[in-house]
């Protein structure tokens, strides 16, 4: 029987601005669980510093609240050390694509399966409004002191780029359609990113929910012809092109939807079963450290020619 998304909310107060775009993700993100069925001791969460930082105290499972930029290697940790736990990697714009840019990037490459959730209202809420790594250059949104003098970052480019295997892209305020597109993160083999749209109604002044919904539209319901599915490398050539043009469309309007999924890429996991023949039974959250009490290394041993002895 499906799980009731109230089994995933904690007793925490929620402490975000009236009409902040993570109360929609928050709830898309109760629902994807609860509709996927996932255990709460099966889940875990790895938040960055920021407004969406707050996410795990929101969220019943393994909850880590990670340092700035860094929920991408606490979650790959994680997962290589227990794959059997459905692992959501959590942040904002700033945490994930500015001082933690460098590890977005390397995620991708390993495929490793996680799902990288990325709250964007282009600016740094939580320290009071300066230009994200995503606000357009030359805007001036109402904390600036004179407009961005630096270019925005395209994420769905950047993560195609990086060896992403899923990328999709929601607004907070389509909670239902968000939620579909996590649990297709969540599901897909590999690294998935669900970039989120989100107004920021005390800072960005610019890209106000009137703003979004005057350009957003979803790819399926334009076009349901739209395939992103790749099984191949000859299948991927044939619709980069397309992919790609979408990914870069910005501005009067903005596409939604799923935009590139490869299946055809083996995940970071299934790598290490290739090397490690055990890794699946017993990776190392599971491998032993002792018998009858007694340890199966013995420290001293390792550090033995480092010990002074008197």
């Amino acid at each position: 029987m499906e799980r009731s998304w109230l089994e995933y909310k904690t007793d925490a107060w929620v402490q975000w601005c009236p009409g902040c775009g993570n109360f929609g993700i928050l709830n898309a993100l109760h629902r994807a669980l609860a509709e996927l069925d996932i255990p709460p001791e099966k889940l875990a969460i790895v938040t960055g510093i920021g407004c969406s930082g707050r996410t795990c105290y929101y969220v019943k499972g393994n909850s880590m609240h990670s340092v700035h930029g860094r929920a991408i290697p606490a979650a790959t940790g994680i997962k290589i050390a227990n794959p059997d736990l459905v692992v959501i990697a959590e942040g904002g714009d700033g945490d994930m694509l500015g001082i933690g840019v460098e590890h977005f990037v390397s995620v991708g490459r390993r495929n490793i399966d996680i799902t990288v959730i990325v709250h964007d209202n282009a600016v740094y809420g939580l320290t009071k409004g300066q230009a994200g790594p995503t606000l357009p250059s030359w805007w001036r949104t109402k904390a600036l002191p004179g407009p961005n003098l630096h270019d925005n970052l395209n994420p769905l480019l950047l993560a195609l780029a990086s060896g992403y295997t899923f990328i999709a892209r929601g607004y907070a305020y389509h909670v239902s359609q968000t939620k579909e597109l996590i649990k297709k993160a969540i599901e897909h083999k590999g690294t998935s990113l669900v970039h989120i749209l989100q107004p920021c109604p005390t800072y960005n002044n610019i890209m106000t929910k009137e703003w979004y919904e005057e350009r957003i539209y979803y790819l399926e319901e334009e076009n349901p012809d739209w395939d992103p599915v790749v099984t191949s490398q000859d299948e991927f050539t044939k619709k980069i092109g397309d992919i790609m043009g979408k990914m870069v469309e910005w501005g009067a309007r903005i596409p939604l939807g799923v935009f590139y999924v490869n299946i055809a890429k083996d995940t970071f996991e299934q790598r290490l079963e290739k090397v490690i023949a055990d890794y699946r039974k017993y990776p190392p959250a599971k491998r032993p450290v002792h018998v009858n009490g007694k340890p199966l290394i013995d420290p001293w041993t390792i550090f033995a020619d480092k010990v002074i002895k008197t």
